[in-house]
């Protein structure tokens, strides 16, 4: 626990608890009838079995769900009451019919306002869409398919590099070369700006360490009970210059610690937009030798932008305000999902062997380049892309808070703590409720008896009729993964994409094995590798994810 003092929790801490009494006492509790763990502690309710890093908190949440079912109550922050849903009729409402209802918790859009300026992440409602209308063509299957010979140009980098590694070392942790490799993919693609050679040896970029670091950053115990109490209340206060001030005054490692990642973020984010604005203003050739020759998404945007009527446009700190977000989005979620398709294919021999003889029969025919439709066709390798997206969904859990009074009706009906059916809930105002795409991607009702198996040869034969019935309102392959409605994942498919060029090349050179390390998957809000052994840094275990690799015959 970092140093800081106890005086400064007890303002909100005494209104929150004094509020609650209230409630207590006073208040009739409509989620009173909602079964559910009892709480873990006081302060922290049922939180840290859920937000501790570690390997723990998957097993703990899953035996939640299948204690309780589609829809259970648990405890957050001084044990307020908080649901937690995977029932696709609830998901429905929450993030399709309802969705104006179920908005995203202030504290979040506050701290992603802080640290990644007015972007996507930081935006609701009609602001939210505005930006979108924006920023959707840049997304849209004609420019991925531009965009692939620049995939293929960084995934090429990142295979050499690894070749020439293999020659001296044959474990290698693919960890960071997979994050390396996303921010230079999103770099690129995305901003026309490079921020890695991939090569050995390579210095780390500032701004990357800083994307990889934050999410674990923020896990500090202190930081979350300040981040849910403190902050929705004292954000205001004072300019800019004068929370800096107040910021750099606490004695709190961990508080100093983000403050300095989200320096960089942002200087970074300047410096990238501003890069742009130049180019584009002088045209010609300053926009044609830009990396990627001037398609990348930020030039594309700013032009798109500078065409928008009044009304549509965006001001410039809204613009910057995306390469944080954007980079945010791509790079640890993708990376993550690629080591875990790695870890899955040497953990089955049989499917990297089957995927190896597709990508070279593919290569034969068209090349070591595919273009966009031979790429996005092969069978086999969207069958494991899409079965480790359901299977193991790189952000499991995401939070919205009900806006007004709702009903939440259920799929499937769960018991009360009197004994009652519920076909639906009565959910209060202001009430949290945590939407769950990792169980939701397991659900056996939705899925079948073999829910919780990782199968990619279920995509390749008709899907369960109970799957179609259920109506998962997702964006993707009926898949929560990128969630769906409004705020679904603007860039699923840049990150397809991105998974199956890196796969393709790695996979048709390399074969993968697991090494002595057992592996192990960590909550940090994003699921991330480590090993039993891995140092502890911070307080923090050290990601990382080794592998054997070797030329594959």
């Amino acid at each position: 626990m970092p140093s800081l003092s106890p005086q400064l929790l007890l303002v909100p801490v005494g209104t929150w608890l004094a509020w609650r009494v209230w409630k207590y006492l006073f208040g009739k509790n409509p989620l009173s009838i909602i079964s559910g763990p009892p709480t873990d502690s006081i302060l922290t309710g049922n939180m840290m079995n859920i937000f501790t890093g570690t390997s723990s908190n998957e097993a703990y949440i899953d035996n939640l769900a299948k204690t309780y079912g589609s829809l259970f109550k648990i405890h957050a922050l001084f044990n307020a009451d908080l649901l937690y849903t995977y029932d696709s009729k609830a998901l429905q409402h929450i993030v399709l019919k309802d969705q104006h209802i179920w908005e995203e918790p202030e504290d979040f859009i506050i701290l992603n306002g802080i640290t990644f300026g007015a972007g996507l992440l930081a935006t609701l409602g009609d602001h939210h869409r505005k930006q979108r209308k924006i920023l959707n063509p840049v997304f849209s299957i004609a420019h991925m398919r531009d965009m692939t010979p620049t995939f293929y140009s960084i995934g090429r980098k990142l295979r050499d590099s690894l070749t020439k590694l293999n020659e001296s070392e044959k474990e290698i942790d693919m960890l960071p070369w997979l994050t390396r490799c996303a921010l230079e993919l999103i770099g690129q693609s995305g901003f026309g700006y490079s921020f890695d050679t991939l090569e050995i040896g390579a210095p780390e970029h500032r701004f990357g360490h800083s994307m990889k670091n934050y999410t674990a950053a923020l896990n500090d115990t202190a930081l979350v009970i300040c981040r849910f109490t403190i902050m929705p209340i004292i954000h205001n206060w004072g300019s800019r210059r004068f929370q800096r001030a107040v910021v750099d005054f606490l004695p709190w490692k961990a508080l100093h610690e983000v403050r300095d990642m989200v320096d960089v973020m942002h200087s970074t984010s300047v410096e990238i937009f501003e890069k742009t604005k130049q180019a584009i203003k002088e045209g010609g050739i300053a926009a044609s030798e830009r990396v990627g020759g001037g398609k990348d998404i930020m030039s594309v945007l700013v032009k798109a932008n500078m065409l928008a009527s009044e009304e549509d446009r965006l001001p410039d700190n809204e613009l910057i305000g995306q390469v944080s977000t954007l980079t945010f989005a791509a790079m640890d979620t993708t990376s993550n999902a690629l080591a875990r398709i790695l870890h899955l294919l040497a953990t089955h021999q049989d499917v990297q062997d089957k995927l190896r003889k597709e990508i070279r029969e593919a290569h034969f025919i068209h090349g070591e380049e595919l273009d966009y439709e031979s790429l996005t066709a092969l069978p086999y390798l969207d069958a494991i892309c899409r079965e480790t997206l359901r299977l193991h969904a790189p952000v499991p859990i995401l939070m919205r808070v009900a806006t007004q009074d709702a009903i939440l009706p259920l799929a499937n009906p769960i018991k009360s703590t009197d004994g009652r059916l519920l076909h639906e809930v009565l959910v209060p105002k202001g009430t949290s409720i945590f939407i769950s795409p990792h169980h939701c991607n397991r659900d056996p009702a939705i899925w079948g008896p073999d829910a919780t198996e990782w199968k990619p040869e279920r995509w390749l034969s008709p899907l369960p009729e109970s799957l179609v019935e259920a109506r998962v309102p997702g964006v993707y392959s009926h898949l929560m993964t990128f969630l769906g409605g409004s705020r679904s994942c603007i860039g699923f498919k840049f990150a397809q994409l991105e998974m199956k060029v890196i796969l393709s090349l790695l996979v048709e050179r390399f074969q993968i094995n697991l090494g002595d390390k057992k592996i192990i998957w960590l909550s940090n809000g994003i699921v991330q590798p480590s090993t039993e052994d891995a140092p502890v840094t911070s307080g923090r275990k050290e990601t990382q994810i080794p592998l054997v690799v070797s030329l594959a015959a």
